[in-house]
């Protein structure tokens, strides 16, 4: 299996690529065009601030890219946030492959939001054998609501969704790489199951 990882400069690729080694994978990075589009898996991963990792999508072409992808794609954490319609960090508009709009977390709690938290609501075979309530690792100052693409919800300050999913494209909130054993079972259905 060909998995690659996109590599547009945006952050902690090295510890998906260790959990991928974990499961008996070997991933590649890429910015190939080609490449990309060759690939059974694609992985868009993401840390850091939306509207300067958009700029380096746009200059790389890879905005044009992504969206016309037919094999399955997981967006990471800010992978998703760009995969959605625009977020309201640097008023940036997004891929639009998800059609909801990125909020920020209000001034009532602590952002960003950095430890473990609980997944409920948990829908399609990205969560296969995963039971409700399971914890996962999330660093975020800013949440997608819950919409009709919502396949998985966690709650701070208010319910958002952990997760989204439409056709080929599912994005995760939390880190699947980080996020211990459960973490490492949703990547695995990533991988095997879709």
């Amino acid at each position: 299996m060909k998995i690659v990882i996109i590599n547009y400069g945006a952050g902690n690729i090295q510890s998906i690529k260790f959990a991928i080694k974990r499961l008996g994978y070997e991933a590649v990075l890429s910015d190939n065009v080609a490449e990309i589009k060759a690939a059974d898996k694609v992985i868009f991963p993401g840390v850091g601030e939306a509207s300067s990792a958009m700029k380096k999508l746009r200059d790389s072409k890879l905005d044009l890219i992504i969206p016309d992808l037919k094999q399955p794609v997981l967006g990471i954490c800010l992978g998703m946030q760009l995969m959605c319609h625009s977020s309201e960090e640097g008023n940036t508009q997004g891929l639009g492959i998800f059609d909801v709009d990125v909020k920020k977390f209000s001034d009532q709690v602590k952002v960003p939001q950095i430890g473990w938290n609980q997944i409920t609501d948990l829908k399609t075979s990205l969560f296969k054998d995963i039971p409700e309530m399971e914890h996962i690792y999330l660093v975020h100052s800013y949440y997608a609501p819950i919409c009709s693409e919502t396949i998985a919800v966690s709650e701070y300050d208010v319910p958002y969704s952990a997760a989204l999913q439409k056709n080929n494209f599912y994005g995760t909130q939390f880190h699947p790489e980080k996020s211990s054993m459960i973490g490492e079972a949703i990547l695995k259905n990533f991988l095997e199951v879709i």
